[in-house]
This record gives C-alpha cells, structure tokens and sequence, in this order.
C-alpha cells in the first residue's frame, strides 16, 4: 500500500510530455481553491450582514416578551411567580410596558405609528437603543406631562425636533351618540433615538407608560420585556416560561417576533452555499479530466504493474492517491485564503474599490459604510469537508477505469 502510495504522489509531479496535463493539473486545484475562499468570504460576509441586522433589531426589541391578558395585580403576580422559577440566574433586566397603534399627524402629514409605553427607569436594561439617545433625555418622560422619545427617520420624515409637538390620533371605542370618533392628544418630543433600524426608527414613538394607559385605554396591549444574559437561550427560555404560565398569557422571544426575516436570510444562504459549491464542482470535475488523460498515458506503465502482479485495488488505489492529493491541496489553500479573507474583509473590499473605482457601500445610502464579516468556523469545516467529498467523487470514475485495464491490450501497440 506504502508503494501505491508513494506512485500516486511521484504522478502528480509529472514527467516529460506531460505539460497539458500538469497544466489541468493546476488549473483544477487553483479552481478548488478560488471556490473554496469565495464560499468562505460569501458565507462569512452573510452571516455579518446577519448579526449586523440582527443587534440592531435587538436594540428595539426584547429578548422575550410576555403579554398579560389583563390589568389585574393577579397577573403580574402570576409573571413574576413563574419568572423566579425559570432560571433566574439568566436573567438580566425586565421592564412593564403598554403598546398600541396610533397615527401621528403634523400639519397635512401623517403617519401610521407603533405607541409604545415604558417606565424610564428600567427601560434601558432592555432595550439597547435607549440607553444613549441621539438627542434628549429619557428620563424626561414624566406621568402626565405626555412626552415622546421617537425614532430619528421619524423625526427627519415629520420634520420634528427637541420641543416640538405633535398629534397622536386613535379610535374611540366607547363611542357615543354619533358612534365611533377619533380620539386626539398632543405630545412634546422629548427626545430622538437611533436603533440603526429604518423599520423601527422610522415607526416607534416611546412615552410613559401611564400616559399610554390613559390615552390607548381598552386598544392598550400591557406586558413585560425582559432581558437575558444569553440571547441565544431566548427561545428556551421563552418555552420553559410558557408552560409555567396560563395559556391566556402570550410569550414571545426575539427569533419569532421575524421569523420571515430570519427564515429568508437561512434560506438565502443555503442557496449562496449550492450556487458557490457549482463553482468547487466544475473545478472538481477538472480532475476527471486530467486523471483521464493521465491514465490514457500511463497505459503501459499500468499493464507493467499488473503483470507484476500489481492487484486492481493497488492500481485504484494510486490514481486515487493523485486525484486525493491535488484535491487537499487546492481545498487547504483556499480554506487559509478563504480565512484570512474573511478576517481582511476591508482590506479585500478597499483593493477592489481602488482597482475599478467604485465604493461597495456608498455613505448616505446604507445604513453601513462598511462589509461586516462574521467568521463561522462550522461554516469553514462544512465547505472543506464537502469540497473534499467532491474531490473524492472525482477521482472514483478515471481510477475505476485504470484498475480495469487489461495487460494484454494495452502492451499490443506498445
């Protein structure tokens, strides 16, 4: 087997009148390698784009949130009963909240909002964006003075600054004689936050919890936000707490509050992870080609071999061995440039951008200015691992043929 072994490596460095073969030869494992770094890189940058998007919707958003059924002080009792006995120790911070829909007015302009009441106090344990506003302060929210927090894009759409008022519109569901009628309050902005999320920036306005009592009143949704020490337990977390609570209590973590986000982002890679891996298999197939030809032109040395009493499996066993070799290393070289790409994203990027003039990223339009890039480890072992699979795959077919080869007829013309 050490022979075998040790003739599969001697054919890989080839021989006189081999030069178009040595050249698919290199051809195959540079396009291993050029596949394999650009599926890392591609895969990295995604999964940074993933965990870009995603702090910054957690900088609005709870890791989980629980929604009372009702107002009564048996609810909260019933939270806070079942909170003690769900790991407690993984808790960082929780903070009441009142949330309703409203329309905010100014002028001729107007815009459908989410209205949402915190206590000032413990707010910023959960919720990121407000724990440094842009402008402002949050502890200006005070019960009864009808005060706002809004998001900045909000602020720019409305044209909307520190001191300035405007109208918060909802139903009057108690009705009267001439039935249903919009109920109106004016509020101060008080001050101006950015999560970095358009969505949420652009469609929060945050006040005391109280005023939002008192102004959304039966439309009024009341809960608790909590925060973890561990954002990824969230889901167990929000399970474990679900089956200590009533069914009438909703609980929620951050995985499905955008479920459809998440899900169209794992479904965008895995199709990133094929289309890539096309690339790695063209390459790949190169080998067939060249152990083809390498055993087209190794016919006499083969029927050799067998009459020494060479076994079909030895004769397999050395084409193998070359197809194998080429693959590790073009798989080894693309997976350490792949690596050091990922960890260089911004030196990548700005090369390209100087080489052919443009800017991937344009200030002013993104909400970043820069490729974030998330090196995931399994990601690099999934690539390798299937890459050499196919390499494998490639090698099975010339070597099957090569161990087939008759003695007889190949030394006839010989």
């Amino acid at each position: 087997m050490i022979y075998e072994l040790q003739l599969g490596l001697r054919y890989i460095r080839g021989g006189r009148g081999r030069g178009f073969v040595n050249f698919i030869s290199a051809m195959a494992t540079m396009g291993i390698a050029l596949g394999v770094a650009a599926l890392i890189m591609v895969l990295s940058v995604m999964n940074g784009f993933q965990t870009e998007v995603r702090d910054r919707m957690l900088g609005v958003l709870s890791h989980v949130e629980v929604r009372t059924p009702g107002y009564s002080q048996q609810d909260w009792l019933a939270v806070q009963s079942a909170l003690r006995q769900t790991q407690p120790g993984l808790q960082s911070g929780q903070s009441p909240f009142v949330s309703g829909q409203a329309m905010l007015t100014r002028g001729d302009q107007m815009r459908g909002v989410m209205l949402r009441g915190i206590e000032p106090s413990t707010e910023s344990k959960v919720t990121q964006a407000l724990s440094q506003l842009q402008a402002g302060q949050l502890d200006s929210l005070k019960p009864g003075e009808f005060q706002a927090v809004i998001g900045r894009e909000l602020a720019i759409a409305m044209g909307l600054g520190l001191g300035e008022t405007f109208q918060l519109v909802v139903a009057d569901l108690s009705g009267g004689p001439a039935g249903l009628a919009p109920k109106t309050k004016a509020f101060k902005v008080a001050g101006i936050f950015a999560s970095g999320h358009y969505e949420y920036d652009s469609s929060l306005v945050f006040v005391h919890r109280r005023d939002a009592g008192v102004f959304l009143r039966d439309q009024a949704t009341e809960g608790l936000r909590i925060a973890l020490k561990d954002m990824q337990a969230a889901r167990g977390f929000a399970a474990e707490l679900s089956t200590r609570l009533d069914r009438s209590f909703v609980v929620r973590d951050w995985t499905q509050e955008n479920r459809n986000w998440f899900a169209a982002v794992e479904l965008e890679k895995r199709m990133m992870f094929i289309i890539l891996m096309l690339i790695i298999a063209v390459a790949a197939f190169n080998l067939v080609s060249m152990l083809v030809m390498t055993v087209m032109d190794k016919r006499g040395d083969i029927a050799i071999l067998r009459t020494m009493g060479a076994q079909p499996r030895g004769i397999l066993l050395i084409f193998m061995t070359q197809g194998l070799c080429l693959g590790v290393v073009g798989v080894a070289a693309g997976t350490l440039l792949g690596v050091l790409g990922a960890w260089q994203i911004d030196a990548v990027v700005g090369f390209f951008e100087g080489l052919f003039g443009f800017q991937v990223l344009p200030k002013g339009i993104y909400l970043i200015d820069r490729l974030p890039s998330d090196l995931r480890w399994s990601d690099v072992g999934q690539i390798s691992v299937t890459a050499l699979l196919l390499s494998f795959v490639s090698t099975l077919y010339p070597s099957y043929r090569a161990a087939a080869t008759q003695p007889a007829l190949a030394l006839r013309y010989e």
